[in-house]
């Protein structure tokens, strides 16, 4: 090796250890920036708004799950309607308060989302897996809060179109069915979730009724979960069908997934079930606005 070779060689050595000091600098500076931010939203679900909007948003959503309910009880008895949010917003449309009430659920909805947002990033301090879920609560109170605003401004929307046409566009492309089908997979394991959820009372990490509304809430919240995963379930069960018959009008969002009882022997009976479980997931979720365990 010749002597001009050492200088290159630390040269090259020096640079990389300026690189990787950088690297560490930069990874600690992340570090701090996240631990600030989950730091931040820890104090925010402790402020008092905090729980005006968790219980605005919970009195909102079991409004739509009991609206979703009764749609689907007059379907298992051979009425009409959309069982599902798009449905419960032109029930709500409907009524003697209109707009207001389109506009009420939007923003107390809208307002449980950003909670939510807040809970994940607090969450994500001590589990990765609890700030993930909270993630997902946010993303699915805003579609509903969005569906309530369009509503409210004079728009509608179709689930069940969306839910197809969606499954058609990702099926026009490469390894598309096996996409639609793992998404139907992914769908039918938080169904399962909350059927899980249910049956093991870890709902009531999320309520704190007085003692003599206990075994009432457990009733509530275990119906509820466990007719709101079943529904949950047969959504993905109807897009992994969807998958394997490649037949994207086989998808569909949670009106196909109660409709779709009715065509099969002994369905109606199941329907009747879940809608009541509706119902009283409707009325659970009064009961965590009333007594929310806050974090």
């Amino acid at each position: 090796m010749t002597s001009s070779e050492h200088p290159a060689r630390d040269r090259a050595s020096g640079a990389a250890d300026k690189a990787s000091d950088a690297a560490g600098r930069a990874t600690a500076s992340a570090r701090g920036a996240a631990g600030k931010a989950q730091s931040a939203a820890a104090d925010a679900e402790r402020h008092p708004a905090a729980r005006w909007a968790l219980s605005a948003g919970q009195v909102a959503n079991g409004v739509v799950h009991l609206i979703i309910g009764g749609i689907a009880l007059g379907v298992a008895f051979g009425d009409g309607g959309s069982a599902d949010q798009s449905g419960a917003m032109q029930a709500l449309q409907q009524s003697p308060f209109g707009a207001f009430a389109l506009w009420a659920v939007g923003i107390a909805l809208a307002a449980l989302a950003i909670y939510s947002i807040v809970s994940a990033v607090s969450d994500s301090r001590h589990d990765k897996q609890d700030g993930l879920k909270s993630a997902g609560r946010a993303i699915a109170y805003a579609v509903v809060s969005a569906t309530a605003i369009t509503a409210a401004l004079g728009g509608s929307s179709d689930g069940e179109q969306s839910a197809q046409s969606f499954s058609g566009d990702l099926m026009a492309q490469p390894f598309g069915r096996i996409l639609v089908g793992a998404i139907g997979l992914g769908i039918a394991a938080v169904g399962a979730y909350f059927v899980v959820k249910g049956l093991q009372h870890k709902f009531r990490e999320d309520v704190a009724p007085p003692q003599r509304w206990s075994k009432a809430v457990n009733a509530l919240g275990t119906g509820g979960y466990v007719a709101k995963g079943a529904a949950v379930v047969i959504v993905g069960v109807l897009f992994v069908i969807a998958a394997i018959l490649h037949d994207p009008e086989q998808a569909g969002g949670l009106d196909g997934a109660l409709q779709s009882l009715t065509t099969v022997p002994g369905g109606v009976f199941a329907l009747i079930a879940i809608a009541l479980g509706l119902m009283l997931y409707g009325v659970y979720c009064f009961a965590r606005a009333a007594w929310p365990r806050m974090r």
